[in-house]
């Protein structure tokens, strides 16, 4: 009896360790495999994957390039930031696409040049893109702080040897300003002389057909409505009226102004001719003649309690006359 209870209990016994054996890897893969177990986004009925990292850093500092985006108005916008020795890359976007790229490193630094050329493109959702038009046949208008290709021997003033100055000279940095009347300031206000006149400095791409060619000292340029061209940047470029260049008709609006008692200039735009026997010769401003109006491109000089006009290497004096605002060509010398 002893005997079989024995071999009962070592049955049990081999019985359960069988068990324990044959359980328990089963249960080390159930747990290890929910430790493995993926998250998942649901996509509403269909399959399930598991979510990708973003494979770049949202920004470095380092010697490695940053990226940022930034969306400024339904455009896309990269920012790349190098403040170590890489490139950088700017993207502002108002609806569009931009591209400005600054280097604040000992990386290459691209900057867009416009050459004096100033391009206005407005894009409602499209790309803005800065143009260098410095060598490209683009007619626009230019920069007109930047003058470029005067003569200013062209602007040089001749003393009127017919009327002596009665009133004292206003002296101011070493220079003696000599005029026949009072200084009344007024402000600088340019004048236009229409659609086909031209500031200094304006660049058109080409000519029109009723532009001739005028030869002044071996030099070529192209005249048309009162305004003289100079070949530049494959194109063409507005210049000061080259003295000396002759040309059979000035335009309609030109003013007649006043040298003194037996001779009269025209003036147009800022130049002044005499009429002779086979044309108009374009000739300095002379001292003392009044005019109207002033071309763009003047700068307003103070000299100490004076504003003058100075246009080339012309000084205009602001004065009145006859309850009008007009300016006289004022004489410059040095003191002795």
């Amino acid at each position: 009896m002893k005997k079989n209870s024995f071999r009962s209990i070592h049955l049990r016994q081999q019985l359960v360790m069988l068990l324990v054996l044959v359980l328990l890897p089963s249960a080390q893969l159930l747990a290890q495999g929910k430790a493995r177990k993926p998250q998942v986004k649901s996509g509403g009925g269909g399959n399930s994957f598991p979510a990708k990292k973003p494979d770049r850093p949202a920004a470095t500092n380092g010697v490695g390039n940053g990226l940022k985006n930034n969306n400024n108005g339904g455009g896309r916008g990269l920012d790349r930031n190098n403040n170590g020795g890489g490139n950088g890359l700017k993207n502002n976007n108002g609806g569009g696409n931009g591209l400005d790229r600054n280097n604040n490193g000992g990386g290459n630094k691209n900057n867009i040049s416009n050459s004096g050329n100033k391009i206005n493109n407005i894009n409602s959702g499209n790309n803005k893109i800065n143009i260098d038009n410095s060598k490209k046949n683009v007619n626009i208008n230019v920069d007109n702080s930047h003058h470029t290709n005067i003569n200013n021997r062209n602007t040089m003033v001749r003393r009127n040897a017919y009327h002596p100055y009665t009133r004292p000279p206003y002296s101011y940095g070493g220079h003696r300003y000599y005029c026949y009347h009072p200084y009344l300031y007024h402000p600088y206000r340019p004048f236009a002389w229409g659609p086909m006149w031209h500031p200094w400095g304006f660049f058109i791409a080409t000519l029109a057909t009723t532009a001739i060619i005028v030869s002044v000292e071996n030099q070529k340029y192209h005249y048309d409505n009162g305004v003289y061209y100079a070949p530049s940047n494959g194109g063409y470029t507005v210049v000061a009226a080259p003295i000396g260049a002759t040309v059979a008709t000035v335009p309609q609006n030109t003013q007649t102004v006043i040298v003194n008692e037996t001779t009269n200039n025209y003036y147009y735009g800022g130049t002044y001719y005499e009429k002779g026997e086979k044309g108009y010769t374009v000739v300095p401003p002379t001292a003392g003649v009044i005019v109207e109006s002033l071309p763009e491109g003047g700068t307003e000089v103070k000299l100490g309690d004076q504003t003058y006009v100075k246009i080339g290497e012309t000084y205009y004096q602001p004065i009145q006359k006859d309850g009008k605002d007009v300016y006289e060509v004022a004489n410059v010398e040095d003191d002795k």
